[in-house]
């Protein structure tokens, strides 16, 4: 037995309330169950009851036995001084409140139908890989498709988390944490802390200045990633070199402490020296890219942005000193949907947010227009018959496995809570 399943049995009214007697043979009537509100205190509040023919007002607290009231200390918190009530699975000890006045208790576990244990019993026993894997093929399209949405817009809260972190170590220059955020996703999962180092050991403004030439670029962002190499005869690595110690002279510019950057198991497109020549030509060709970013509506004209190539050394390297056969090596229209995915649209989000506008319609457009990402994640939930076709489906459903199946919230769901009333 857990706490939320009883927290969903008080909060659906999923028990006999028509003979209800507490613990101290007190005769019970629910007036009212309460707000379920989830902050800190008890656990619904505003709750009314009837005592023995005496009506009370204020909240509930629900725990599995009634001495976790001990347990968790609320006698010592005036929080819970008001605390009309407390429901509990199993009756174990007697409940006093600061004054020493002992609170009613109701035990539950003689009103709620074998049924209903047994729908709980089912979703929460040991599957292959979620719970409601063999139902969830079952909930209606209206429950999945409201749901992913809130899915969604979750996923950006917290993909809003280290955007706002930047803000406050840039001083809320957007500029600034486009480009780090860029970078780290530039790097992808592998190099993408030692990017995102990187951009935050370059002031911005330097970016702004130097981004006329994007050998300028290139030597900033190379040297600070310490990949220009020492000894080489390649005459572009010498030249990078020769610039990137005239401008951290010039900016006074400290190389950051990175793990070493990693080119194993990577395709030699995704080699950083690549990512790191886009980055560079990014900014090389776009003044103000974050004011274009914000004010683009449309797929195209974000996949207009990201239409570049490398440097012209670039397109015949992969690494220093090692000609290839010539590659304009563009960025990949998956590679950019990437970029809409994990940088653009939380930024326009914390943006918007920013700003008390709503961009909620917009957002989810653009990421219904973007394939369906496809990971071990995704395939499952096909398999299951939860079908995604697009990124904002696919968002939505990482955020599912991620937050809820993951920690076995299935009484947080939409998906469980349907389940469970059906």
């Amino acid at each position: 037995m857990k706490e939320d399943f009883l927290h969903y049995i008080w909060l659906y009214k999923k028990l006999d309330i028509s003979n209800l007697k507490t613990t101290q043979g007190e005769v019970l009537h629910i007036l009212n169950f309460g707000q379920y509100i989830q902050q800190s205190g008890p656990d619904f509040f505003n709750a009314q009851i009837v005592l023995n023919e005496q009506k009370w007002a204020g909240n509930i607290e629900i725990h599995i036995k009634s001495s976790d009231w001990y347990v968790h200390h609320h006698e010592k918190d005036d929080n819970y001084n008001n605390v009309i009530l407390h429901v509990v699975w199993e009756h174990d000890a007697p409940i006093f409140r600061k004054d020493n006045s002992e609170i009613p208790v109701l035990e539950i576990k003689n009103y709620v139908s074998r049924e209903e244990l047994y729908k709980y019993q089912s979703l929460i026993s040991p599957k292959s890989w979620i719970f409601c894997e063999n139902q969830i093929k079952d909930v209606d399209d209206f429950t999945i498709s409201n749901w992913q949405e809130r899915l969604f817009f979750e996923r950006l809260e917290r993909k809003s988390q280290p955007i706002n972190q930047l803000l406050l170590e840039t001083e809320n220059d957007w500029e600034s944490v486009l480009f780090c955020m860029l970078a780290k996703n530039f790097g992808l999962n592998t190099n993408g802390e030692s990017f995102l180092k990187v951009a935050k050991s370059i002031t911005f403004s330097i970016i702004r200045k130097e981004a006329l030439e994007v050998l300028y670029l290139e030597a900033l962002l190379f040297g600070q990633a310490n990949l220009i190499p020492i000894v080489i005869e390649d005459n572009y690595a010498k030249e990078l070199k020769s610039w990137y110690d005239y401008i951290a002279l010039k900016y006074k510019l400290q190389p950051p402490i990175l793990a070493p950057i990693q080119f194993f198991k990577h395709r030699p497109d995704n080699f950083p020296t690549i990512r790191l020549s886009q980055l560079a030509m990014i900014y090389h060709l776009n003044r103000n890219l974050f004011s274009k970013i914000i004010e683009a509506k449309s797929l195209k004209e974000l996949y207009s942005l990201f239409a570049i190539s490398v440097s012209d050394y670039w397109k015949t390297h992969y690494n220093f000193d090692k000609l290839s056969p010539k590659k304009e090596k563009v960025l990949s229209k998956s590679f950019i949907d990437l970029l809409i995915i994990n940088t653009i649209i939380p930024i326009k989000f914390a943006y918007a947010r920013s700003q008390g506008k709503d961009i909620s319609e917009q957002l989810i457009e653009l990421l219904s227009e973007i394939s369906s990402e496809k990971n071990t994640i995704i395939d499952k939930f096909n398999s299951f018959g939860i079908k995604s076709k697009s990124a904002f489906q696919s968002q939505a459903l990482l955020q599912l496995k991620n937050e809820y199946c993951n920690n076995k919230k299935c009484l947080e769901c939409a998906i469980g809570i349907q389940l469970l009333k059906k």
